[in-house]
């Protein structure tokens, strides 16, 4: 039955795998051959721990230019105070849609106010949201999957409600949503958590109903494992690991659906500074400072890019398992 549980899990880590004394196997002894073709499966099976496949894939190549663009772009942010000497409501005297400079290197706005310095503290709301709503909405997505794949009932409203949320495009959800609740911040967390629910919610319910139907998580069962243990041993793990590409891909649309709303208006309000809003600003100044609109856009872009090298790097490394 040893032999069962590990010659037959695909992708199982050895760790992971129910590890039995002889004593607990019917007959009480295993053969010395069967031990030995188990510790043979064992070998090539570590070799593919899907976590240090990923580490890897994040240590070098795509992985590593996605993780170097984002620490780069936050450190900026979070180093707004050093590197710059204005505050991002500070109206300059006598500095209206100032070009890029030494003093300025983005130039100013039209409130004479340093754009700059505007766009690290925008980076600084837009990342914080995005850090905070999309983990969120991945918990209750994976909440509702979970239960999906309990109870039939649970299942069946689980899919009719991803599907209606589905059913709208995030920008229209977006707008719907604002004319309730009102435009700003706590709307871009809420259309990016609601976006996100139906995501992971399809995406754990596919995934655990393929697992636990796999020969190494009806052997736990046989050999007489609890539930839990084979949920915490076998389930979670190959469940749980596929979700990082997902999350890496979430955190790029959250990106851009934050751009987005408080470009048109219905994000970030100003003067609360915002990248989407930024960018809004500055295409009524573009003859005067057309730098105005590059920060912020070749921002949006790197984030946007960034953490897409990381979802590609850690999708071939699960590939490659």
């Amino acid at each position: 039955m040893s032999e069962l549980t590990v010659a037959e899990s695909p992708s199982a880590i050895a760790p992971q795998q129910p590890t039995v004394p002889a004593a607990e196997l019917p007959g009480g002894a295993v053969s010395e051959a069967g031990a030995a073709d188990d510790a043979a499966a064992e070998r090539p099976v570590r070799a593919s721990n899907p976590r240090r496949s990923g580490l890897r894939a994040l240590a070098h190549g795509q992985g590593l230019a996605g993780l170097l663009l984002i620490a780069v772009i936050t450190l900026a942010a979070l180093a707004a105070g050093v590197l710059t000497k204005y505050g991002p409501l500070e109206q300059i005297p006598g500095a209206n849609l100032l070009g890029p400079s030494g003093e300025h290197w983005l130039g100013t706005d039209h409130l004479n106010r340093d754009v700059f310095t505007r766009m690290l503290y925008g980076i600084r709301v837009d990342l914080l949201i995005a850090f905070l709503a999309v983990p969120t909405g991945a918990a209750l997505g994976s909440v509702v999957g979970l239960a999906a794949t309990v109870n039939p009932v649970a299942d069946v409203v689980a899919q009719r409600v991803f599907d209606l949320i589905l059913a709208f495009p995030a920008l229209i959800f977006a707008i719907a949503l604002t004319a309730v609740t009102g435009p700003g911040a706590h709307a871009v967390a809420i259309v990016i958590i609601a976006a996100e629910i139906p995501i992971f919610g399809r995406q754990i319910r596919t995934a655990v109903l393929a697992v636990r139907e796999q020969p190494f998580v009806e052997a736990a069962t046989v050999i007489g494992a609890s539930t839990g243990w084979t949920l915490r041993k076998h389930v979670l793990p190959n469940v749980i690991e596929p979700l990082g590409v997902q999350l890496a891909l979430s955190l790029s649309l959250a990106v851009f659906v934050d751009s987005a709303m408080s470009f048109i208006g219905i994000g970030v309000r100003p003067p609360d500074p915002s990248l989407g809003s930024i960018i809004a600003e500055s295409t009524r100044n573009l003859d005067a400072n057309p730098a105005m609109a590059v920060g912020p856009l070749l921002v949006v872009s790197a984030l946007t890019l960034g953490f897409l090298l990381i979802a590609q790097a850690l999708g071939r490394a699960r590939r490659a398992i």
